[in-house]
């Protein structure tokens, strides 16, 4: 009997003990409720790394506001195709004359044929209804009609300020198609290119720049269209009074003659716009024959693809570095 009793009463004490643990369990716990000030953190943490879905951009002709990552896009401009080519990013639509053998992929029919590059079809452009619409120089007259189509934004290259104009440009495609580490790595390459033609150029003399066509020449120098020859890449200048001009400064042959270049750089236009190339036969003259440049096989062709119709781009910027470092080594 007392044994009985007293196992009753052990029973009792340990069914009190259990109760008071779980009674502490259940107030350790409390409250069940997230605390305010923690919902406010989470919240304001979740607000912080949303990604955006548009982008607002100034640029030279005003604002654009673009969305990340569009579908539908039409593109002036080879040199910004040939970067979006490199970064793998898909066009729906171009201008498919005079385009550059390199980017000869896009004659196919998949993409819109959007008429020219002075000549755009806006019928064409207005059934696309594209999300973006990228312009350089030769459409510049031609904005306030393509902003009415789509969000259009410009992309030509200053050439006053080549590398810092042609960076922005290459940044923002970055931004827009979420490529930006793959630029990063892109224009690194590129400056490390630039900085390897800078410790040379000092070296190779002073050069003469000119574009041929149909039998006429045309200079250009620093600040000009070609200039980054002299601006960016440090070759020496023959003729730092060359006028800034889109379409060159019209010389003679006596003129290249007189200068004398060390190095002579052609731009062959006919053989892009005519599909023949010409040049050859027009600077390689009597005359000529006379200058350093030509006695000492210093005449340069420069393929007019990547210097005349394209530019600006992740491709034509490096051809233009590889043609360059080859001239002066």
């Amino acid at each position: 009997m007392k044994k009985n009793a007293l196992l009753l009463v052990l029973a009792l004490v340990l069914m009190f003990v259990l109760a008071a643990c779980g009674a502490q369990q259940t107030g350790g716990n409390e409250p069940t409720e997230p605390a305010e000030g923690k919902e406010v953190a989470e919240t304001e943490e979740t607000e912080v790394t949303e990604e955006p879905t548009e982008l607002t951009f100034e640029h030279q002709l005003g604002e654009v506001t673009v969305s990340v990552n569009p579908e539908k896009v039409v593109v002036f401009d080879f040199g910004v195709l040939d970067s979006l080519d490199k970064l793998g990013v898909e066009i729906t639509a171009l201008p498919q004359a005079n385009i550059p053998p390199y980017l000869a992929k896009y004659e196919d029919a998949k993409y819109e044929n959007i008429g020219s590059l002075k000549e755009p079809d806006f019928e064409k452009i207005a059934e696309i209804n594209p999300d973006l619409i990228i312009i350089s120089g030769r459409q510049l007259d031609l904005y306030d009609e393509l902003s009415k189509l789509g969000p259009t934004i410009f992309m030509g290259v200053d050439n006053t300020n080549y590398m810092e104009s042609f960076t922005h440009n290459m940044e923002v495609l970055g931004q827009i198609f979420d490529k930006e580490d793959a630029v990063a790595a892109e224009l690194s390459a590129i400056n490390e290119a630039i900085a390897g033609i800078s410790e040379k150029s000092a070296d190779a003399g002073n050069a003469l720049i000119v574009l041929a066509n149909e039998g006429n020449i045309s200079a250009y120098g620093p600040g000009s269209r070609f200039g980054l020859i002299h601006d960016v890449f440090g070759v020496e200048a023959v003729d730092e009074g060359i006028e800034v001009s889109t379409h060159g400064m019209n010389v003679s042959f006596e003129y290249i003659v007189e200068q004398d270049p060390d190095l002579l750089f052609v731009v062959d236009r006919n053989a892009v716009v005519a599909g023949e190339a010409a040049a050859q036969d027009t600077i390689e003259n009597e005359l000529v024959q006379e200058t350093k440049a030509y006695q000492n096989g210093n005449i340069v062709y420069l393929d007019p693809n990547y210097w005349y119709l394209s530019g600006g781009g992740l491709v034509s910027v490096s051809e233009m570095i590889k043609a360059i470092e080859a001239a002066i080594q």
